[in-house]
């Protein structure tokens, strides 16, 4: 579990530096104003590039189960029928996406100071949907697989070449905030590239032939039964935080840059968890098409325990060295941002742990092609971030928008929780009957 999950730790750092090195340097070169523009599009992204990246990875569970179950030919028939799923979601949502950018904007009252440069950056994102969807769906394919190196060579390389690109089309081409957008892009178009290439040449399980890429509808209805629940559960939590980013635009820009520089910092620091969830999944759907029920549960018991002991000390860390952190994007001569991004930081980083927990049951559920449950979760999650934004934001100001996550994590993981013991109790029964027919 800790050697798989190692590169695609790392591998997730770097494709969260994406978004860390686009704020960075906005904020340090063009200034506050154009990292809360960048910053008030996050929720907006997040609704449209997670559902995206959540069915691509529910797609990739059914590979994975037919890998783990050593039929060759079902993991090529999976793989086609998830790139004509992927292709017509892609184009469906870039063409609604990029439509609606500016209404959505407007709706959300994103203030007037920083419209312009949101709406430039967020439309070339959209426009850039079948890149990120593309690089996905090709790494969650190649991990399904069991290899979680080769995605982290190319996220790398990739990132190298963001970082370049911000600099030129920010510094050079004096592009502004839309600069930062076209080099995000342009990288995730090289990542998926290489993902295409290396898939042809070096994996020859996933090499397609024309019988292959035959549309069948019964594949298409079973891939979209995993791959949408988990799309439409990532698009519920995007939805709560967009009610959430209504209300703290009306905090004022001071409040959007603070958000914007600690949540860039929590989305690095919560890498670990969601790294050993994304892990969970692909190790108990390849250990179910194996029936391997017993690998399953000491799995997970012990990832649990690791997961939620990293991220309690990660948490620690985050507390502690706040704010230094929070002026690597502004610089030291804006105090009332990094007052208001530590406080952040005292509410989610204290709760890290919990986080921790969440992910890695949530993601164990989907990887036994349990999707009523965290769909069920999401929902929970939507309610706490709607009431925090809501309710707290107009008692408690930025304080209040600091325990949306918490109070979102904690919704989720009391819905979870008793799928879990279900499950467990499942597998152990299943893991016993296997016991007496060896008898």
């Amino acid at each position: 579990m800790i050697m798989f999950t190692i590169p695609l730790l790392i591998g997730n750092i770097f494709q969260q530096l994406y978004s860390f090195m686009d704020a960075l340097i906005v904020g340090r070169i063009i200034g506050e104003t154009a990292l809360a523009a960048v910053g008030a599009t996050g929720s907006l992204t997040f609704l449209v590039i997670g559902f995206a990246q959540g069915t691509t990875a529910g797609l990739s569970i059914l590979t994975a189960q037919a890998y783990g179950a050593g039929d060759g030919r079902a993991v090529r028939r999976s793989f086609a029928t998830s790139i004509w799923i992927s292709l017509a979601i892609a184009v469906v949502l870039t063409a609604v996406s990029v439509t609606l950018t500016e209404p959505l904007l407007i709706f959300m009252q994103t203030p007037k100071a920083i419209l312009p440069g949101a709406i430039a950056f967020l439309r070339i994102m959209f426009a850039g949907t079948i890149a990120s969807m593309g690089f996905n769906l090709l790494s969650n394919m190649i991990r399904a697989l069991g290899d979680s190196r080769t995605p982290l060579l190319f996220l790398i390389i990739a990132t190298i070449i963001n970082i370049a690109l911000d600099f030129l089309f920010i510094l050079e081409f004096k592009m502004g905030v839309a600069g930062a957008g076209v080099a995000t892009v342009s990288a995730e178009f090289i990542s998926a590239l290489l993902c295409w290439i290396y898939i042809k040449h070096r994996i020859p399980l996933l090499v397609l032939r024309r019988k292959d890429m035959a549309i069948d509808f019964k594949l298409i209805k079973d891939h979209l039964k995993v791959g949408l629940p988990m799309g439409f559960q990532m698009s519920i939590i995007a939805i709560g935080s967009v009610i959430l980013q209504i209300m703290l635009n009306t905090l004022g820009t001071d409040a959007v840059a603070a958000y914007t520089a600690a949540g860039r910092i929590d989305q690095l620091a919560t890498l670990p968890a969601s790294s050993f969830g994304v892990t969970m999944a692909t190790y108990a759907a390849q250990n179910l098409g194996a029936k391997e029920y017993g690998r399953i549960r000491r799995g997970v018991h012990q990832t649990l325990l690791l997961n939620v002991s990293i991220s309690a000390i990660l948490g620690f860390l985050i507390i502690v060295f706040g704010k230094p952190l929070v002026n690597l994007f502004l610089g030291p001569n804006e105090p009332a941002v990094t007052a208001l991004a530590q406080t952040y930081f005292h509410f989610n980083a204290s709760m890290y742990w919990l986080l921790a927990i969440l992910f890695t049951i949530r993601n164990l559920l989907q990887g036994l092609g349990q999707s009523v449950v965290p769909t069920i979760a999401g929902f929970f999650e939507l309610f706490m971030r709607a009431f925090a934004g809501v309710v707290l934001v107009a008692n408690f100001g930025f304080a209040g928008a600091s325990l949306a996550n918490p109070l979102a994590w904690f919704g989720s993981v009391l819905v979870l929780v008793s799928a879990y013991f279900r499950t467990m109790k499942k597998l152990r029964q299943q893991e016993d009957e296997q016991v007496h027919e060896l008898e």
